[in-house]
């Protein structure tokens, strides 16, 4: 008789890590600040349990799409020190695990997201799967220095969901949130590949300072912030906030600008680094601003 075997406190550990965590709050938050801005007012009981159960699902969906990375990337995150931690780099899993591990979250996201929420949300969530898991990480990322612009469409789908999660449909207030996001994602990841430059001529992807050099991507950073800024704006033009979430937004986006400057003029890795960090501090305190506004005002 075949003896049962159950994985180790240190093997659930590994699969842990390779949903990214980080990487996944960030996804979930947004995806309850669509749910949160979908619905005047407070929510009743029946729509957070049905939030609550959103975020499950869209979590578990994103967790199989980081796992699917951490497998498709292992050769090229064992060459880079950002990555090569990772299990499947280091060999701590193998490919059959991350595979059926990944394949099992994706399954029952799909099923708790069709069956409690909405298949519009589970379809949405599914193809935001494919863009990330499939046609950025298998096509676009080894191809083109574009990759992450392209590629941030999956990246930027987190709000839409938690929209259609709560609404059943996607509405324009989605998509300007959807907006924020895929423009934020260019320089934000640039920011990082600029101090890891050569780690990604390692690994031989093709990212934009190792084809186009520092000081291109560096002018790229500059201009992208001055794109994200307008975008910031549209969710007080619309209509969808108030003068404290236009306030934020502005210090927000200048400071931001302001570091994409300081890099253009004069580069240091730690400028980058400084870059990079206010970054996840510009997005999160962003999407908190709106939050705050929707029910204070």
């Amino acid at each position: 008789m075949t003896e049962l075997h159950i994985p180790s406190a240190s093997t659930w550990r590994q699969f842990y890590a390779l949903t990214k965590p980080r990487v996944v709050q960030l996804i979930v938050f947004c995806a309850l600040i669509g749910m949160v801005l979908a619905v005047p007012g407070v929510p009743n009981a029946e729509q957070v349990r049905l939030g609550l159960i959103a975020c499950v699902g869209i979590w578990l969906v994103a967790g199989a799409a980081a796992a699917f990375n951490c497998l498709v990337e292992k050769t090229i995150d064992a060459k880079m020190k950002r990555t090569a931690w990772r299990p499947t780099a280091r060999g701590e899993l193998s490919d059959r695990q991350a595979l059926i591990f990944s394949a099992l979250l994706c399954a029952a996201g799909s099923v708790i997201l069709y069956a409690a929420v909405n298949p519009l949300t589970m379809w949405l969530t599914f193809a935001t799967f494919v863009g990330y898991a499939v046609i950025y990480t298998v096509i676009l990322k080894p191809l083109t220095p574009q990759n992450i612009v392209i590629g941030g469409a999956s990246g930027a789908m987190p709000p839409v969901l938690g929209w259609a999660a709560m609404t059943g449909d996607v509405g324009p207030e989605a998509l300007i949130l959807f907006l924020i996001i895929f423009l934020w994602t260019p320089p934000h990841f640039w920011a990082l590949a600029l101090y890891r430059v050569e780690d990604y001529r390692k690994s031989g992807l093709p990212m934009l300072p190792v084809t186009h050099g520092n000081e291109f991507t560096r002018l790229q950073v500059l201009l992208y912030t001055f794109v994200l800024m307008a975008a910031c704006l549209m969710p007080f033009i619309s209509g969808m906030s108030s003068w404290l979430y236009l306030s934020v937004a502005v210090v927000l986006s200048l400071g931001f600008i302001g570091y994409a400057w300081a890099l253009w003029r004069n580069y240091s890795d730690e400028l980058a680094r400084k870059t990079f960090r206010f970054s996840l501090i510009h997005l999160s305190a962003l999407f908190a601003a709106l939050l705050v506004d929707h029910y204070l005002f």
